[in-house]
């Protein structure tokens, strides 16, 4: 994934511009610095990836509600229980629901490196931003091809089983890992 730049025109000012530069520089915030850019970047995609799990969160409900529906049918007198085979198969899609839910909010409140004129002067802020960002850009490839893998899906039964498989072997929790050492490496 590739990220557009956006040439900072305020580096390149006469002394007019500096002064203006110098009042913005004192509110404490600047558009173009590149770490900005970086840090809005990181947001960005992150919604993105939620988005996406969002996608496959809803495809995994619709499915458990469609098999709730062919396979647990309301209890009878004949039939006061439910089958358990459809009941484990409902149990296993809605655990890879919640899985799927969990992920998508650790994605969504992960933490990014703060904004800190103490942080910005003793660690190099741009670079660990940039790193960030190619985590991010790579997680997306990990959720894209499980939202299809996901979406692929057409059979409750079936799902059920390979969810849990699809979890467990795809990359984000690696990718996910290598994000959460770039941000160890701060504290």
């Amino acid at each position: 994934m590739e990220l557009k730049s956006v040439p900072n025109p305020i580096e390149s000012a006469g002394p007019v511009k500096q002064v203006l530069s110098n009042l913005f520089y004192g509110w404490g915030y600047n558009f173009y610095r590149r770490e900005n850019q970086l840090r809005a970047d990181d947001l960005l995609i992150r919604g993105k990836l939620s988005a996406l799990l969002a996608e496959c969160r809803k495809h995994v409900g619709e499915l458990e509600e469609r098999y709730r529906r062919e396979h647990l049918p309301a209890p009878t007198r004949e039939h006061p229980y439910p089958d358990p085979a459809a009941l484990a198969t409902v149990q296993a899609l809605h655990r890879a629901s919640q899985r799927i839910e969990s992920l998508e909010t650790a994605i969504r409140t992960a933490a990014v490196p703060e904004m800190d004129r103490i942080h910005q002067r003793h660690r190099i802020e741009g670079a660990t931003l940039a790193q960030l960002v190619e985590v991010d850009s790579a997680l997306v490839l990990a959720v894209i091809a499980l939202r299809d893998a996901t979406v692929a899906l057409q059979d409750s039964g079936a799902a059920a089983a390979a969810l849990g498989a699809l979890l467990d072997a795809s990359a984000i929790h690696a990718q996910w890992t290598q994000r959460e050492q770039i941000l160890s490496a701060l504290q």
